[in-house]
């Protein structure tokens, strides 16, 4: 976890908004987090997108504890984690409004840092933190996860100012004053993912610079540990993407359908090509477990491929509505 750090010399109130689905085991460990922030003035809300595992009372039961204002807003059914944060924006009180998704380790200065971004700032920005994934020591994580896990951060952190939008994500700030002129996150993105992305990218059509902060990278205990999980994911993510380019379609989005001929001459997309029949409900996790068995006898590039090739062609077939 990052050290301490002093509170800026402008202190304002901070509210750090954790949309949470399915959460009751994960958030105790970020409130207590919380709990320990050395920034002064923070309020804490929590927003449970459709109580489904006593998460309610889970966080109810630790507000005492918080030492800070806090609120509970509850969702009567899920729906998704775009109406979620825009529910949390909507009652939250700061200054510097902080998205802290509930399966991120955080340190002490977490909420310090954020505030400091914007304090010091000559202008509005966008903040993002990067999440560092961290992994069971398993086939896929060793074939793939790991390795593109770096990759990605990597990229993000050598992004040039026009595109740093692509990166938004599960924790980000911005100040009140932003986030009333962009406007609540796209309800429509009602399965996973690209929500962020779509707000992301709303806030740089409105010429707000956004910022990859280095000292705001946190740990992300993450859910898809397994190409079968991750496979899923990528296919609705796939279906999420298709709805960004249909609002967004000047929008420049990396790794797009490349031309017919090279996708009919390039073995790599026609592998892609043939995964991407496969890989759709109902065969979809059993293809992930398969790529799963044969990547623990493979050599580690040939696994990375086969994992590579799965999760490439299941989000294509999410995005073609396959």
């Amino acid at each position: 976890m990052s050290p301490a750090v002093n509170p800026p010399d402008s202190v304002c109130l901070a509210s750090v908004i954790v949309p949470t689905y399915a959460g009751a085991l994960r958030l105790p460990v970020l409130l207590t987090a919380l709990a320990t922030q050395d920034y002064p003035e923070l309020e804490i809300v929590v927003v449970i997108d459709g109580d489904v595992d006593g998460s309610e009372l889970v966080v109810r039961g630790r507000l005492g504890e918080l030492g800070r204002p806090a609120q509970v807003v509850v969702l009567p059914e899920n729906q998704g984690r775009a109406a979620a944060l825009s529910a949390g924006f909507a009652v939250a009180n700061g200054e510097v409004l902080i998205r802290c998704d509930d399966d991120l380790e955080i340190g002490p200065g977490f909420v310090a840092r954020h505030v400091a971004r914007h304090t010091e700032a000559a202008e509005p920005i966008g903040v993002i933190g990067l999440c560092r994934n961290t992994f069971p020591d398993t086939p896929y994580a060793r074939a793939y996860g790991v390795p593109t896990d770096h990759a990605a951060r990597a990229t993000a952190y050598l992004a040039p100012a026009d595109s740093t939008w692509r990166f938004w994500g599960g924790n980000v700030s911005v100040t009140r004053a932003t986030y009333h002129r962009i406007g609540p996150y796209d309800g429509e993105f009602r399965a996973y993912g690209w929500e962020d992305v779509d707000w992301g990218y709303r806030l740089h059509q409105a010429g707000v610079p956004i910022v990859v902060a280095r000292e705001l990278e946190v740990v992300h205990h993450l859910a898809a540990v397994t190409t079968a999980l991750r496979a899923g994911r990528a296919y609705h993510s796939g279906v999420a993407r298709a709805h960004f380019q249909a609002k967004h379609p000047a929008a420049p989005i990396a790794g797009g359908p490349l031309p017919p001929a090279t996708w009919r001459t390039t073995a790599w997309h026609l592998l892609v090509s043939l995964a991407a029949s496969v890989c759709r409900p109902p065969r979809l996790d059993r293809a992930g477990h398969v790529v799963d068995g044969v990547t623990r006898w493979v050599p580690r590039p040939v696994g990375r491929k086969l994992v590579a090739a799965v999760v490439e062609g299941a989000a294509r077939a999410g995005a073609s509505g396959r």
